[in-house]
């Protein structure tokens, strides 16, 4: 999911920039209020974590990657806010100092893995764990499923951003200036292989995390 630069012209990322600027604005005031002098070094490990699990990355037809992002986990455990800053810093390093994902598509890219990811991650898992045990086997389920849509949700934005590009940056013969695959390629390029791989490895690394916390630290499920 992580789209290089020259794929997105610049209707396309500077509207993202725009778009998600006020989600890093609001999640910074929002962390600067609420998160515990306990939960800070988790931030730190969170970032680190997507980091990681996110260079693990197959390229994928349409000029971008798949690969599971641990939005959804950080996003349980420490808020979703929380996720969208972490997962951001993850993802602006990894433009800046590893050429993995565009600069000028830094906006895009945050805003389809953080903060879509981080909210809508965050969103199915309260809407399936709310009143059950932080012990309980629902909660793993929850976060499975969690994890699982919001990692093709963020995929599914990141092809429609390519997909839309023949149609809205082309030059005066109609030739595309940027992506040149359209949407009838770019959203099945990237959905299958979300669908059939990646999203069951991030919903599997959530349950299996989440269950670590269960068994030793489930005041972090509060």
């Amino acid at each position: 999911m992580h789209i290089p630069d020259g794929y997105l012209g610049p209707a396309t990322y500077g509207t993202m920039f725009g778009v998600t600027l006020p989600f890093w604005a609001f999640a910074s005031w929002k962390l600067s209020k609420t998160l515990k002098a306990r939960q800070a070094p988790y931030l730190a490990l969170g970032a680190a974590f997507s980091f990681v699990i996110m260079m693990f990355n197959i390229p994928v037809l349409g000029g971008t990657t798949g690969h599971a992002t641990g939005t959804t986990l950080i996003a349980i455990i420490l808020g979703p806010w929380a996720a969208i800053i972490s997962v951001s810093v993850a993802l602006i390093i990894q433009a800046l100092l590893f050429g993995d994902g565009g600069i000028t598509a830094i906006g895009a890219n945050c805003f389809n893995m953080a903060v879509v990811g981080g909210l809508v991650g965050y969103g199915i898992y309260r809407l399936i764990a709310t009143g059950s045990d932080a012990k309980s086997k629902r909660r793993l389920f929850a976060g499975g499923i969690a994890a699982y849509v919001s990692l093709n949700a963020s995929a599914l934005l990141a092809a429609v951003q390519l997909g839309i590009q023949p149609l809205i940056e082309k030059s005066s013969t109609g030739q595309p200036l940027y992506s040149p695959f359209p949407l009838s390629i770019a959203i099945p390029a990237m959905a299958l292989e979300h669908v059939l791989l990646f999203g069951f490895v991030e919903a599997a690394v959530t349950a299996l995390v989440l269950k670590y916390f269960q068994k030793n630290e489930p005041e972090m499920l509060g």
